[in-house]
């Protein structure tokens, strides 16, 4: 299980690290290419970067419930507990901003620019 839940932190760093390689590059192309209408295309890169990173949160989660199935002591439960709210509260927060930046400027963020 440690190393199922090590695997799965691994993969973590990797969505985020093609998230942000992805929203760098998109910004990159969009400074050179797209000057004229950038507050739109700026807020897209930002709604599709939040959407990796709720991704991967939900990724860090999985790694930690798999690390305290493991003889978990009452104070692993107790962090468990705590990571979990507070990634959960991440999570919801961050999915209202994007569902409201999304309903506000109606940005599909799957759309090339």
């Amino acid at each position: 299980m440690t190393s199922l839940a090590t695997l799965i932190d691994i993969l973590t760093g990797i969505i985020i690290g093609f998230a942000v390689l992805e929203a760098t590059i998109k910004t990159i192309m969009l400074y050179f290419n797209y000057r004229k209408n950038m507050d739109r295309a700026k807020e897209q890169i930002r709604l599709s970067l939040g959407k990796w990173l709720a991704l991967s949160l939900e990724f860090a989660l999985a790694a930690d419930i798999l690390r305290s199935t493991i003889a978990p002591t009452w104070d692993d439960i107790g962090k468990l507990a705590a990571i979990i709210a507070l990634r959960t509260v991440l999570n919801y927060f961050l999915s209202k901003e994007i569902e409201q930046a999304t309903k506000k400027n109606n940005i599909v963020t799957n759309e090339s620019f």
